[in-house]
């Protein structure tokens, strides 16, 4: 598992060797820390289309160095395997021709230790380039191995939400990492926060990262609005359930409900009744559901459900963004350790950051002005612009050192095996 050693903090535009060889280092080894409690048998393993195979993520993230940096900028380079192109691109139409998606699980071969092997190869070669470049070259291949940072620690949440599916459909119900559970103090009542609005700016404003979709940087207009002070606990959502929040048509989208109707959904995703009691299959194995902590794995159609049960709504996102300026990046993420979402923990508007991803009402669509990247990088985000919703925040698997206030996460509405919460907003 993650470890604070193995945290490194961005070095977004600089162009000093040591600095970004230091940050590499830190999370390459982040992500093999992440696969190193997990027997070889469980990262072959291919539960759905959505979830990916450990081993390719530790492939796939090596793939991208060596297709982005090191291939076009290294003169001696050559590929330990050329047949790792194709098997370990994922969605990059420019970048050539790659594997099903969906047949991920079927790469026995190369094995477990020949991925290894092909990080220890790439790494080995980035840092060679890096040591060996002069000033123009460096300059032009520090913002792509920042790209490609930020992308193996989007892969690292991945690999956390993907064995957690892997493991919960193993009749076993094994264990990734053990977190002895505490009672938590009753959640206080649900607060709401007045926000003025009027005319804001949203985007992100140039310093440090970002991924294009963050940018331009514009002006949007609030209405004055409420936003709650926490996310929805498991104990609302009961109270939703209860009260027949799978059998009510008139309170779900149509897509929705056809989709509660198509799927048979009664109740969050890895939860299940026993004894007349909900239990929920978490990272260190099934447990009671603790009514204090965040709804967890709701998709976008439970959440815009909820909301209209409640007699609130989802926040837009430019409201959950102007809501957040100024407060600090710290919460339940990935380096806590937790690997679950825990209790609100203090007063007035609180786990922002961490925890659960929050679901906002805002389509997944460009910033004006928008303009991706060129070439295949250009593919990363944009073209995925259609049908999809924003989530804020990150969760207990995001690290705090790729989170950020303007950062936009995107999933279709029938989506839960992400870590995916509510918090609610309102008109004034």
């Amino acid at each position: 598992m993650i470890t604070d050693t193995a945290v490194a903090s961005p070095v977004s535009g600089s162009t000093d060797a040591a600095a970004i060889g230091d940050r590499y280092r830190a999370i390459r080894t982040a992500t093999e820390s992440i696969a190193e409690p997990l027997a070889p048998e469980d990262c072959v393993v291919q539960t759905m289309t959505d979830v990916s195979p450990t081993k390719w993520h530790l492939a796939h993230v090596s793939w991208f160095f060596e297709t982005f940096i090191l291939i076009p900028h290294h003169p001696r380079y050559r590929q330990l395997n050329p047949q790792y192109a194709y098997l370990f691109n994922s969605y990059y139409l420019q970048a050539g021709e790659r594997h099903c998606r969906d047949r991920r699980g079927y790469i026995s071969r190369p094995t477990l230790g020949e991925v290894f092997e092909y990080r220890a190869y790439v790494d080995e070669r980035l840092q060679e380039l890096l040591s060996a470049a002069d000033p123009e070259l460096l300059e032009t291949i520090a913002p792509l191995i920042e790209i490609g940072l930020n992308h193996e620690q989007q892969h690292q949440e991945l690999m956390l939400t993907d064995i957690k599916h892997v493991f919960s459909v193993n009749p076993l119900r094994p264990a990734y990492h053990d977190l002895p559970h505490e009672p938590s103090p009753p959640a206080a009542p649900l607060g709401w926060v007045d926000a003025e609005g009027g005319l804001c700016e949203v985007g992100h404003d140039g310093r440090g990262f970002a991924y294009d979709n963050e940018t331009p940087r514009h002006r949007y207009y609030l209405e004055p609005y409420l936003l709650a002070d926490r996310p929805v606990t498991n104990g609302e959502y009961v109270a939703f359930m209860e009260d027949g929040g799978y059998e009510r048509p008139e309170m779900w989208l149509s897509e929705g409900w056809a989709t509660v109707e198509a799927s048979g959904w009664t109740e969050p995703f890895y939860w299940e009744k026993r004894d007349g009691h909900w239990w929920t299959y978490t990272l260190a194995g099934m447990r009671e559901v603790d009514e204090n902590e965040p709804v967890c794995h709701v998709s976008y159609f439970e959440a815009d459900a909820y909301a209209r049960w409640s007699g609130a709504r989802l926040p837009t996102e430019e409201e959950w963004e102007t809501a957040a300026t100024g407060l600090p990046i710290r919460g339940n993420l990935l380096e806590a350790g937790r690997l679950h979402p825990a209790p609100a923990d203090g007063a007035g508007l609180c786990q922002m950051y961490g925890d659960v991803w929050e679901w906002t009402r805002s389509q997944y669509s460009p910033y004006p002005g928008y303009e991706p990247l060129p070439g295949a990088l250009g593919e990363y985000n944009g073209k995925f612009m259609c049908n999809q919703f924003v989530l804020r925040g990150g969760s207990c698997v995001t690290s705090e050192t790729h989170i950020r206030q303007t950062y936009r996460n995107f999933f279709t509405p029938d989506a839960t095996w992400q870590f995916m919460g509510i918090r609610l907003a309102k008109d004034v």
